[in-house]
């Protein structure tokens, strides 16, 4: 029996999983029948000196982009509609209780070194991620595997500590790609994988180039003959690489050039709604943000409006400080809206004994388009409720391993996922390595357990509403807005006509999915 996930929730062999993912919206105002050839030259945001082929340590979008869906592969893939489908596993097959699963793996693919892909390199690649002295953001989702067993060459059984109807999509976690079994050293140090694309030079931080592996399975997918990716982080040159033509695509367009890009009548600008989210998480183990007072007083703090209009020049929406975004299906839409409120905020810091309360926050632009700006915003806003925000204009490079998880408060960026525990169990579930404020709740984790193995779509949105309302009013993150994706490419480039809108650049897989006209 096989099994496939759609953005409805439903599991087709009769699992009421509940599962939604965020829904491809975006469309592209060209379209033509898809054709080979071209290199494709994109300039992109997110890269850092210390970008490797290790897809475990991958926070940002340059190496995101380069990762799954290029040069690697995952067992599983989000589509541009928003359904879940075989990438390198071809079906699935679960347990009526979803705590076990079988993974049907694809025949007759190859790594780039040639050795041809089986459950040994599933079985190697997944327990990469729980070595001992693995420092993978994806440890959370292969732990929670009890037993891994291979069944045969093209056969993988994996038994969960408690059922997990979402399990299939977090197979598609871009952490978690295949490596060739007994060559993985050599797989993270050149970057051989099974991906459409095979590595030719990568100077990290700076540019990589790959060129078109012809082994490779996707016959309906991976249409240039090179790719070069460009590290481009300032956002100004960015934008000028885009409208003089020395690039063809860039991610995270700067809005106060987007007026010049519309005018330009060889680009178009795609937008799509996601789940995507701007933050500024607070080290809950650390005075003063130990405080659930304080917590709470700092996010009246925000002006949530304000920052949507002038940091996002309205291309997103105001946030409620928990994570789960309006296109996962069990968004808590009719939670109560966190305002500005400067003199609850200043009644809070009295109780709290901390009267002009002073802090510090860093912040880049690396975080997010903006972030600087944001982080000024928040420091006049604040200072009606008599606060002092001392801002730290960090470096943009290696702001993501000097800076987030390091800095008591900080300005940072989540792109959401697809599911509601897939977002939880990444950053907000006790003890991961990216739960960024080392927040702890009995009850949210209690319920975060519940939710995971609840099949019963009704309990399940009751179980998620709930936890949003804890995170929201004791959690140590401020989130203050959601901002849609919003990226740029020559009208030389084509795709489908849906854009999907699980991560950037068209669920990061522009690689694969576009081609020039």
């Amino acid at each position: 029996m096989s099994l496939e996930l759609d953005r409805r929730g439903f599991l087709r062999a009769g699992v009421a999983a509940g599962v939604m993912a965020a829904t491809g919206s975006g469309m592209s105002p060209a379209f033509a029948a898809p054709r080979r050839g071209g290199t494709l030259r994109m300039g992109i945001a997110g890269a850092n000196t210390s970008d490797s082929w290790d897809a475990r340590t991958h926070s940002d979008s340059f190496m995101i982009m380069m990762g799954h869906g290029t040069v690697f592969d995952c067992l599983t893939e989000v589509g541009a509609d928003g359904v879940l489908k075989g990438e390198l596993a071809e079906s699935w097959e679960p347990s009526a209780d979803a705590k076990t699963w079988i993974f049907n793996l694809r025949k007759g693919v190859t790594f780039h070194n040639g050795k041809p892909f089986n459950a040994d390199d599933v079985i190697a690649s997944l327990n990469l991620h729980t070595a001992e002295d693995a420092k993978s953001a994806a440890k959370p989702i292969v732990s929670s595997i009890a037993e891994l067993t291979k069944m045969n060459d093209h056969q993988v059984k994996m038994v969960l500590k408690a059922g997990n109807a979402d399990f299939p999509f977090l197979m598609s976690d871009y952490h978690i790609v295949m490596h060739p079994a007994g060559a993985i050293e050599e797989s993270i140090a050149k970057g051989i994988g099974t991906g459409g694309y095979m590595v030719e030079n990568h100077d990290p931080g700076v540019r990589t180039i790959v060129k078109r592996y012809d082994g490779h399975y996707k016959t309906d997918a991976c249409f240039f003959d090179s790719i070069e990716q460009i590290a481009i982080n300032d956002g100004s040159a960015r934008m000028n690489a885009l409208m003089t033509g020395q690039v063809d695509a860039i991610n995270r367009v700067d809005f106060k050039t987007e007026v010049l890009m519309k005018r330009n009548p060889n680009i178009n600008i795609f937008e799509v709604t996601g789940n995507q989210h701007f933050t500024f998480p607070m080290q809950t183990g650390l005075e003063p943000y130990n405080n659930p007072d304080v917590r709470m007083a700092l996010k009246l703090a925000f002006n949530r409006q304000e920052l949507v209009d002038k940091i996002l020049q309205g291309h997103g929406a105001v946030a409620n400080d928990h994570p789960i975004g309006p296109a996962n299906q069990y968004w808590h839409k009719d939670l109560a809206q966190r305002e500005y409120d400067p003199e609850k905020a200043k009644a809070l810091l009295k109780k709290a004994g901390m009267e002009g309360l002073t802090v510090d926050l860093s912040a880049a632009n690396a975080a997010f388009p903006g972030a600087i700006d944001a982080a000024q915003l928040l420091q006049s806003s604040a200072s009606a409720a008599g606060i002092n925000i001392k801002v730290t204009q960090e470096p943009d490079d290696g702001y993501w391993s000097n800076v987030w998880l390091k800095k008591p408060w900080c300005a940072a960026y989540w792109s959401g996922r697809a599911t509601e525990d897939w977002m939880w169990s990444t950053a907000y579930e006790s003890g991961v390595p990216w739960n960024d404020t080392a927040w702890e709740d009995a009850r949210f984790q209690e319920l975060l357990l519940q939710g995971r193995a609840e099949l019963d779509t009704g309990k399940r949105k009751g179980i998620y509403h709930e936890m949003q309302e804890i995170c929201s009013n004791d959690g140590g993150t401020v989130i203050p807005m959601y901002a849609n994706y919003v990226d740029a490419h020559s009208t030389k480039l084509t795709n489908s006509g849906t854009i999907g809108n699980l991560w950037q650049m068209d669920g990061s897989r522009i690689a694969e999915r576009w081609w020039f006209s």
